[in-house]
């Protein structure tokens, strides 16, 4: 229900002939992304709902209630119940208003660093392979740590809560790493 209500959304308003399937998908993702679902419950106040609601005793539990996967999790539930009880129209306007300061951020703040390190190296003829070289922290609350590079070099690494994130962190970071070579391969 949620990516259907976004990019029922999107697709009259950003003219998809002129954007193209490819970038408009980009959009909703990350529209719609673990990231986004979080920042939506914390702007509702699902955590400290949350938190008023567990039994005295529970802080393990109550700190796995604030994470992303969680309260993403929480938030597409709750979705889902407003969609059984109010219907399509009036759930897919509620999510559009909910989640329009992520939709903004998406237009205006594109982030896929992946697809950009995957074409810039594609256009050299390489690709970019990228490997999990750390975890850290108990399940409920991981750190990934990644590493981007080609043919066994290191462009660049992140780190972050699910692997994908670590991904885009460690391909931005091999962005700005390859940054001083397309200076000096630009015509002045």
């Amino acid at each position: 229900m949620l990516g259907l209500a976004i990019t029922a959304h999107i697709y009259p308003l950003l003219e998809a002939e002129r954007y193209g399937a490819g970038r408009l998908t980009k959009i909703r993702a990350q529209t719609v992304s673990g990231p986004s679902c979080r920042n939506v419950a914390e702007r509702l106040g699902v955590p400290e709902r949350l938190r008023a609601a567990a039994p005295e005793g529970a802080e393990q539990t109550t700190a796995l209630m604030e994470t992303e996967r969680v309260l993403a999790s929480i938030i597409e539930a709750v979705i889902g119940a407003c969609f059984l009880h109010a219907g399509y129209e009036r759930t897919a306007a509620a999510v559009v208003e909910a989640f329009a300061p992520e939709l903004e951020n998406a237009l205006e703040h594109p982030v896929d660093y992946k697809s950009t390190l995957q074409e810039r190296l594609a256009q050299r003829g390489e690709v970019v392979a990228y490997e999990v070289t750390a975890e850290r922290g108990p399940p409920h609350d991981r750190t990934f740590e990644v590493a981007a590079g080609v043919e066994g070099s290191v462009l660049g690494t992140g780190s972050g809560r699910s692997k994908k994130h670590a991904e885009q962190e460690a391909a931005r970071v091999a962005l700005e790493s390859l940054e001083p070579e397309a200076a000096a391969e630009s015509p002045a």
